[in-house]
């Protein structure tokens, strides 16, 4: 695995992906540093669907290993809204301080025990054979009462962790990528990459 390409243009996000994937001893890119741009349109009701989307539309630009991610978050008593539509919720360039509170607003009064939620991470690898390979896992917690913590971006400062007592964006990087989502995810993807080009 010479290059990864990460079908991504958030910094926050290309952040975790070359911590979580700096021992693969691949040079791991977004999109922006390899200079490709695709106009991706994420039609796909699940986020494998979207993900798979992703990876495909930028591996029509090069040879290289194309990953993709798409997640979001679910919450239970909102019949798992935001979903798929998590970074588009409240429009396209809605702020997370907007959403936030607007995903609070609506859990006003609800009991903690019904306030359950999860990050979901969903990511394609699509291969220079045509192959695609997809990895999904989860991270289970619920929706504070209040957003707290800097560490983060995206809903990370109302999604807490019952482990913890906190919220994602009050964890430290480490402890971030050692149990969220994307972490997860990356880890079972990295170990599907080794099989694959092992």
């Amino acid at each position: 695995m010479k290059r990864i390409i990460f079908a991504t243009g958030n910094a926050g996000k290309m952040r975790e992906i070359k911590e979580i994937m700096a021992d693969t001893g691949a040079e791991i890119l977004s999109m922006k540093e390899a200079g490709i741009e695709a106009d991706i349109v994420e039609d796909g009701t699940t986020f494998e669907e979207n993900a798979v989307i992703k990876a495909k539309a930028v591996a029509a630009f090069t040879d290289d290993i194309v990953l993709a991610d798409d997640s979001g978050l679910e919450v239970d008593y909102l019949n798992k809204e935001p979903g798929v539509y998590s970074a588009r919720y409240l429009g396209e360039d809605t702020s997370y301080d907007i959403k936030n509170q607007a995903i609070l607003d609506r859990l006003s009064g609800v009991p903690k025990e019904k306030r359950t939620a999860r990050f979901v991470c969903a990511i394609a690898a699509a291969m220079p054979d045509g192959e695609v390979l997809v990895t999904r896992e989860t991270i289970e917690g619920y929706i504070g009462e209040k957003p707290a913590g800097a560490n983060g971006f995206g809903y990370d400062p109302i999604f807490y962790v019952e482990e913890y007592g906190c919220s994602t964006a009050e964890l430290s990087e480490e402890q971030k990528n050692a149990v969220s989502h994307r972490g997860k995810a990356l880890r079972a993807m990295k170990e599907q990459l080794n099989q694959y080009t092992g």
